[in-house]
Parts: structure tokens; C-alpha cells; sequence
């Protein structure tokens, strides 16, 4: 049970427009993103909430990648529905519309598997929640969380009570600046490890990512991506990847472990822009993922 990853977070049907084209309605949310990204490395337990419009084919290619879903559920509703477009350069999503449906009344329940998963993922919904399912949980050994700009506006009270419980926080530089008012990244990190984490991510989209561990600083660039089709989720894949890793490693403290639980993120996110929604994450092969990152971290000199 120990090296089981529990995440918390969205399920959502998505409806996404780019460059390359449309998806309606395809499958999306914080919490699938991330498992089907952590699922490459260990196994995955899904706490989230759908309405009974949710395909039964989305189920069945979930438990396919070796995540369990017994702590899905089901109430009678619509599925959160997020409708977004993108314009050339990707760099930001116009929301068109968001239609929170059953997420909504989401609160969730911890059954006693779950509070012994070794590692929890608390992915981007409202710290209160967050709060409220870590202090379900029984001693993991691993606690990461994500957030967003709206719950920094509007909870930063809560997002730092609870940033002073969790091992690891990931953010985007903008969100990292917004709560640190800091606009240099390495003494935002600085602050953020103040409040309670000891170790931080800062996300910075196609500029890749930031890693900070005590007095160590890495950055990794992203992965060289030819044709970027709809980047919706490449963040919670780039964490899935992440913390898989770590969940699978003996001591996730260990700098060169982090460093490539780093590289896994960065290669996951590649493959998850590549295609719409998880077109492509459903379907990758560990062989693929080997391939990648072996030729990125090469390049690289990671070890």
C-alpha cells in the first residue's frame, strides 16, 4: 500500500479549440491527467466526482492504465465541463466557458484504503478541501499539492495552512509571484520554502521548469515539441510523472532522485501536448517513455 499514489482532484469532460483543430466533450480534469501520467510508474488511486453523463468508455481506458476507481463518484448531474480555446503561440487559454456541474458539491471521502496510500497528490481544487482529505490521511510518507491564481486571490489563508503541512508544492511562475510578490523566481522559491515545503516546482510552460531543494537550484528546459496540438493538462502530466517516480523510489529526499522524477515530468508533458485531451497519454507504451527520456536526459547529461 505504501507506494500507492492517492490523488485528489477534477474529473472533467472538456471541449477544447487550437490551431489544429476541436475536441468535444473529450476526457480532462486535474486528477486524469495526473494519473494517467503517474500510472506509468505506480499504481494510482482516483478520489474525484462525475455526474451520470460521464462515458462508461472513459471508466474502462482509466482502469486499463492500472488506476482505481472506487473512489469515483457518481451523483446525478452533469460532469464538470470546461469549454476553452487557444490561440497560436499557446500560451494562454481564453476560457469560454466553465460549467462546474456536480464538481460543485464535491467533498470528498476517504475510505481506509485510501488514507494508507504512502503518497497523496492533492491536485488543484479548493485548499479547504485540501485541507480537509490530508487530515483524513494516515502519516504518508509523501504530501504534494497544486493550486491556481483564483484560490491565491481568494484563500490565501487556507493555501497557507496548508503549504505549512505538505513535503512538495508545485506552481506556475505567475502564481508563484502572486504569493511570494516576489518576481524573481529563486527568492519566491525561497519564500515558498519558508511557508512549510521543502521542496518546490516552478512550472514555466514551454520555458520548462524549476527545481528547489534546500541550497540546490536546477533548471530543466522543456522538451523540443514539433507540433503542440492542444497543451490542456500538460502541468498535472508533468506532476503525474513527477511524483510516479518518486512513488516508486526509496527516498524521494534524494537530490538526483528529484532530479529525475524531473525529467520523467518533462518528457511526460511532451507526449501530452501532442494530441488532444489524452489521446496520447492513454496510449503510450513504457518503451516509448524509455526512448524519450533517455534521449532527452543525454542530451542533457542527467544520470
Amino acid at each position: 500500500m505504501k507506494k500507492n499514489i492517492l490523488v485528489v482532484g477534477s474529473v472533467a469532460l472538456d471541449s477544447v479549440q487550437t490551431i489544429h483543430g476541436r475536441t468535444i466533450k473529450g476526457l480532462g480534469g486535474s486528477a486524469v491527467h495526473f494519473s494517467l501520467s503517474a500510472s506509468q510508474f505506480s499504481p494510482v488511486r482516483l478520489v474525484g466526482v462525475v455526474g451520470k453523463d460521464f462515458p462508461q468508455p472513459f471508466c474502462r481506458l482509466l482502469k486499463r492504465r492500472n488506476i482505481d476507481l472506487e473512489g469515483m463518484q457518481v451523483m446525478s448531474g452533469k460532469t464538470f465541463h470546461w469549454k476553452g480555446r487557444y490561440d497560436k503561440d499557446f500560451k494562454n487559454a481564453a476560457t469560454i466557458a466553465t460549467e462546474l456541474n456536480v464538481f460543485e458539491q464535491f467533498k470528498p471521502s476517504l475510505s481506509g484504503t485510501h488514507s494508507k496510500c504512502g503518497v497523496l497528490f492533492l491536485a488543484n481544487i479548493d485548499p479547504d478541501l485540501q485541507w480537509d482529505v490530508l487530515r483524513q490521511m494516515d502519516k504518508p510518507r509523501l504530501v504534494a499539492c497544486d493550486t491556481m491564481n483564483y484560490w491565491i486571490t481568494l484563500k490565501q489563508a487556507s493555501l497557507k495552512r496548508l503549504l505549512s503541512k505538505v513535503n512538495l508544492c508545485f506552481m506556475n511562475e505567475e502564481e508563484a509571484r502572486q504569493l511570494t510578490k516576489e518576481y524573481n523566481l529563486i527568492t519566491a522559491a525561497k519564500k515558498l520554502t519558508r511557508m512549510g515545503p521543502q521542496a518546490v516546482v516552478i512550472k514555466r510552460g514551454d520555458s520548462g521548469s524549476m527545481l528547489f531543494y534546500g541550497k540546490e537550484v536546477l533548471a530543466m528546459p522543456a522538451h523540443p515539441v514539433e507540433r503542440v496540438v492542444d497543451p490542456t493538462g500538460a502541468g498535472d502530466t508533468f506532476a503525474g510523472g513527477f511524483m510516479g517516480y518518486l512513488a516508486a523510489s526509496a527516498d524521494w529526499r534524494n537530490f538526483n532522485v528529484l532530479k529525475r522524477a524531473m525529467a520523467y515530468g518533462t518528457v511526460m508533458s511532451s507526449f501530452s501536448v501532442e494530441n488532444f485531451s489524452v489521446r496520447s497519454t492513454e496510449k503510450l507504451s513504457k518503451a516509448e517513455i524509455t526512448r524519450r527520456y533517455l534521449a532527452y536526459t543525454t542530451s542533457l547529461t542527467v544520470k
